[in-house]
């Protein structure tokens, strides 16, 4: 028995989670995600599509740039007793018989966010950038000369 369903999800969901990284994804639309669901007699199969963009900060100039993730994950879930969860095997409480899917997704969209995340060459903001190349502590044209302590020229000219 398969049964498919599509669904926009709703971002404030992600909202009530810890550390969650992926927002504000809502704003500008562009996400979808696609479930379909595999009954068998001992488990079902949960296979999901997800895609769209999601709006992180850029690791250089800290300003939003949008990152497009497309991915496609399954989970397998079975009734037992107690809830527990095995890399891809979910077990749900028979008296309980409820998964939220929701963490499940966020995950799923989380590790494929890159772990760099910058713009397109060019594409940084030119004013951060021109801060950063100010702060920066090699600049390039500038060497500072250095002084040498008395004592370690000493030991310098018994190296020579």
């Amino acid at each position: 028995m398969s049964n498919e369903n599509s669904f926009a999800y709703n971002c404030r969901e992600f909202a009530q989670m810890r550390n969650v990284e992926v927002l504000p994804w809502e704003e500008q639309g562009g996400r979808l995600f696609r479930q379909s669901i595999n009954r068998t007699d001992d488990f079902f199969e949960l296979n999901f599509h997800t895609e769209g963009v999601v709006h992180i900060p850029c690791d250089i100039c800290l300003d939003d740039m949008d990152q497009t993730i497309e991915t496609d994950d399954r989970l397998v879930v079975k009734f037992g007793e107690e809830y527990s969860e095995d890399d891809e095997l979910v077990t749900v409480a028979e008296n309980e018989g409820i998964l939220d899917v929701a963490w499940f997704i966020y995950e799923f969209i989380d590790l494929n966010i890159p772990i760099k995340h910058v713009h397109a060459p060019g594409k940084c903001n030119p004013a951060m950038i021109e801060k950063l190349n100010e702060h920066s502590a090699a600049r390039s044209g500038e060497e500072e000369e250095e002084t040498v302590d008395p004592r370690w020229e000493a030991l310098l000219k018994l190296k020579k």
